[in-house]
Parts: structure tokens; C-alpha cells; sequence
């Protein structure tokens, strides 16, 4: 029971915070690398964008969101700990994976791709952004990202 409220609380969080990251050309501009290349490409070009956006390397963003989840489940893995690896690690690994599913089919696919608050002021076009190549290849990390958090934190806990 500790596992799905765990899980359903994260999914909560990470919606608020993409929800109140977004709603804004500027706010938006933060998540650049989001978005598709059509996109991107129309951001390059429009002068008042220039400057206010920044490309991510995809290695810097993985080692930023292990730091940040490695802590984070943790945490959330003393409120369902034992003293079995296996049973830490799986309970760590459906908390990620699950926060990763959510991300792909509610945040990106459902509400990302068909919200007006993404879309920037210059670039309105709904068709623009309904390509899902960058969600997919981020669900992608996402599932490496969690499964070696899982493994790294269901191991410390066993010893703790």
C-alpha cells in the first residue's frame, strides 16, 4: 500500500512541476530540448527567441536526473525497506518505471502534445507538436536511468 501511495504522490509532483513549468514563452523556452525538431528549427529562426534558449547534452541531463532520483528514491525506498535486495530493488524499479509510464502516456502523449500552454506565441500550430520521437527517446533513458537507480538504492538499503 506504501508502494502505490509512494508512487501516486511522485506522479502528482512531477505533474504540478510540468504544469507550472510551462504556460509561458520563457518558461517553455527552458524545455527546449522537449521539443520536436520542427520546432526547434522555427525556434532558431525567430529573433526574439535568440539567446533565451540552450541546448542540453543528453549525458549532463542523465547524470543531473540520477543525482536528483538517486537521493529521492532512496528516501522513498526507507518506507518500504527490507532486508531482501530483491524486494527493495522491485519496489524501487515499479516506483521508476511506473513515474516513467506516466510521464510517457499521461504527460507527453496526452497532455503535453494537446495542451496550449506548451506552444509558443510564434508558433501556434497544434501539428507541430505532436511528434512523439522525443518523448520515446526520453522514456527510453528514463527506463535505464530508473533501473540503475533501482539497483544502486536496493543494494544500499539492504546493507542499511
Amino acid at each position: 500500500m506504501i508502494l502505490a501511495i509512494e508512487t501516486i504522490i511522485l506522479c502528482i509532483i512531477f505533474f504540478l512541476l510540468c504544469f507550472g513549468g510551462t504556460g509561458t514563452d520563457d518558461k517553455n523556452l527552458k524545455s527546449y530540448s522537449s521539443y520536436p525538431d520542427k520546432v526547434q528549427n522555427q525556434i532558431k529562426e525567430i529573433i526574439e527567441y535568440q539567446g533565451r534558449f540552450k541546448e542540453s547534452n543528453k549525458i549532463i541531463v542523465f547524470i543531473s536526473n540520477f543525482l536528483l532520483f538517486l537521493p529521492l528514491f532512496f528516501i522513498l525506498g526507507l518506507f518500504i525497506r527490507e532486508n531482501n535486495f530483491y524486494h527493495n530493488f522491485i519496489c524501487l524499479n515499479i516506483i521508476g518505471q511506473s513515474l516513467n509510464i506516466f510521464d510517457l502516456l499521461i504527460i507527453d502523449l496526452l497532455w503535453w502534445r494537446n495542451t496550449k500552454r506548451i506552444r509558443f506565441t510564434k508558433i501556434p500550430e497544434k501539428e507541430l507538436y505532436q511528434n512523439p520521437q522525443k518523448h520515446i527517446q526520453s522514456f527510453i533513458r528514463g527506463f535505464i536511468l530508473y533501473l540503475i537507480i533501482a539497483i544502486i538504492d536496493g543494494y544500499i538499503l539492504t546493507l542499511f
